[in-house]
């Protein structure tokens, strides 16, 4: 792949750190630009090709994004993991008085929350991805799959729970409730702002955010995970499957897109570290300065939208990025269709 070019390799990793995690599909955008570009782009850029060094190029990409969401929620991945090994010592030496193993935290209970949630797509992403990508890594059926995203961000809200709607207005109004109280102190307020202050909210906000997803069950998990299968057809989010999977089950959608950030961590970084291995043979000769700028680029994109997205789900909505996907899906159909 010695014709990858650095503005080729730019493009993708910013690209690839952006749609990774806002829910328009990262894989539908990486097989369409190419298409969509032509000529050199085409050819070079071909993801459903057979042993396809782009494809290793894309997903190396993803270790980069991994990195920027360890980064971003590392305070909240401390806790996760030490509650892991908190609860193995359960087993390992149960307290007295207690005839089972029991998690007794919620860090404990979200860690087992997140494996149980990601043993589906990993499983299935291991044993299938091959034929998936070959299969729908074409250019028209990603635009097809994009519209179909787009429909499932439609109905998602559409069809939004009322548990779903109420669990929006609890968060909403306990949020005023301590914004009123903290007004009220002196030295408190606005003035205290900066980034530093902001940073330690949304951290908080992700405390309160956790305790709510740890209240619910296994099952709700496993099915919120399964979701995410949808996205090794090119043009579904895996974000974004995720969040409505979420909604359907009753949480808000601030806890949704939480919930589906925490859980795509750790399948970007397993799908990231397995194609590592390929690009430090001969498909990374020649293009390693590349894949060091689409890496930077693809962790930069990665951090700052998991930062603006953060934010912006507590209040608003996916019809934006429902309505892009259509329109971008239908209008790569039309164009791909009269090539």
């Amino acid at each position: 792949m010695t014709q990858l070019t650095y503005l080729e390799a730019a493009v993708v990793g910013l690209v690839q750190g952006v749609t990774e995690l806002f829910p328009i599909s990262s894989l539908g955008h990486n097989v369409l630009i190419p298409a969509l570009v032509g000529g050199s782009w085409a050819t070079d850029l071909n993801v459903a090709r057979s042993e396809s060094p782009y494809l290793a190029f894309v997903v190396g990409l993803h270790v980069a994004t991994a990195i920027a969401l360890l980064i971003y929620f590392w305070r909240d991945w401390v806790r996760i993991i030490r509650g892991f090994f908190t609860s193995i010592g359960h087993v390992i030496r149960p307290e007295e008085g207690t005839s089972r193993w029991q998690l007794q935290s919620t860090d404990e209970r979200l860690a087992w929350l997140i494996i149980v949630a990601t043993i589906p797509v990993g499983l299935v992403g291991l044993v299938f991805e091959h034929e998936f990508r070959i299969l729908f890594g074409k250019p028209i059926r990603a635009a097809i799959f994009l519209i179909v995203n787009g429909l499932i961000l439609l109905a998602g809200e559409r069809f939004r729970r009322k548990a779903s709607m109420q669990a929006d207005r609890e968060i909403a109004r306990e949020r005023e409730l301590v914004a009123v109280g903290a007004a009220r102190r002196p030295g408190t307020g606005r003035h205290a702002a900066g980034y530093q202050a902001e940073r330690e909210a949304e951290y908080e906000h992700g405390v309160e955010s956790d305790r709510r997803l740890s209240g619910q069950g296994y099952l709700s998990a496993l099915l919120i995970g399964s979701s995410q299968i949808l996205a090794l057809l090119a043009g579904i989010s895996r974000d974004g499957v995720a969040m409505v999977a979420g909604m359907f089950r009753g949480l808000s959608r601030e806890d949704a897109a939480r919930f589906a950030f925490l859980l795509a961590t750790p399948v970007i970084l397993a799908a990231g570290v397995l194609k590592v291995p390929d690009l430090m043979g001969p498909m990374g000769s020649g293009i390693r300065g590349q894949i060091l700028v689409g890496s930077v680029l693809s962790g930069v994109g990665a951090y700052l939208s998991v930062r603006f997205l953060v934010r912006y789900f507590r209040t608003r909505t996916l019809t934006p990025f429902a309505i892009y996907c259509i329109v971008v899906g239908l209008g790569s159909v039309v164009y791909l269709s009269l090539q």
